[in-house]
């Protein structure tokens, strides 16, 4: 008597384009993939503005670090609060610009560029929400700032019932900031800590293998940002002196401290 085998057939899995994406992200946040930045003569083309962008991200990481920190008590620390925030601003807007180049060169179809690839989709979907949230809870606390605290807490407009300001709008744009950066912080700090410390292994021309060119204009520009970032805080810092006093606990985003009455 023949025997007659049955075969269970595979199964696939479902949503193989979204599994392949989400194993892209988990590799790139672990380091185990990456991308190949072409070097170029001048800037370093790709792999400049690469390095670039992750050091300004470290920087910017370590200023959120230190922001964090004055939340514990806002309304005591309102003057680094203000200081630390003001000089998120030029930070932010450099690395806004460094990623949205890389963008534009990429889609303008610049060959280096596309060589480089793009990142992981979700991460594609991620980076604008992260530019707009960051934007938002820097844009709105430098208008809390500025409009101090009478015009800071009267009321913009009626949604569904609850009173809006400028406060509650600054509280709603930072929990969104804390999520989306949350995420993004996860899939891109091993990368740029790889990115910062490691040497590329490519000769450009004569100069030695690892070498990537346009090391004087990063530090430059890192430079003025630090500048530029220092004199609007100096500039804008005296107006954080509204804000001190018991009367305005209520200054800073929801949880801290400065909601206590």
């Amino acid at each position: 008597m023949t025997r007659v085998t049955a075969t269970v057939p595979h199964k696939a899995p479902r949503f193989p384009r979204l599994r392949a994406e989400a194993l892209a992200v988990a590799d790139e946040a672990t380091g185990r993939g990456h991308r190949t930045d072409p070097v170029l003569a001048g800037s370093g083309g790709p792999a400049g503005n690469a390095r670039l962008t992750a050091w300004t991200g470290l920087v910017l990481l370590a200023l959120l670090l230190a922001e964090l920190v004055t939340l514990l008590d806002v309304r005591g620390l309102i003057s680094w609060h203000v200081a630390i925030g003001v000089l998120l601003v030029p930070f932010a807007l450099v690395k806004t610009a460094t990623t949205g180049w890389r963008i534009l060169r990429y889609y303008a179809g610049a060959r280096p560029y596309r060589s480089a690839g793009p990142p992981p989709l979700f991460l594609r979907v991620l980076g604008p929400l992260v530019v707009a949230a960051t934007l938002a809870v820097l844009a709105s606390g430098i208008v809390l700032v500025a409009v101090g605290d009478e015009r800071g807490h009267a009321a913009l407009f009626t949604a569904l019932g609850q009173r809006i300001d400028w406060e509650s709008l600054h509280q709603a744009a930072f929990v969104v900031f804390a999520v989306v950066t949350g995420l993004h912080l996860l899939a891109r700090l091993v990368p740029a800590l790889t990115l910062v410390s490691a040497r590329v292994r490519r000769a450009v021309g004569a100069r030695p293998a690892g070498s990537v060119p346009g090391a004087p204009r990063r530090v430059t520009a890192l430079a003025a940002t630090l500048v530029a970032a220092a004199v609007a805080a100096a500039l804008l810092l005296p107006l954080a002196s509204g804000w001190h006093g018991d009367d305005h606990r209520r200054f800073g985003p929801p949880g801290s401290s400065a909601d206590a009455r």
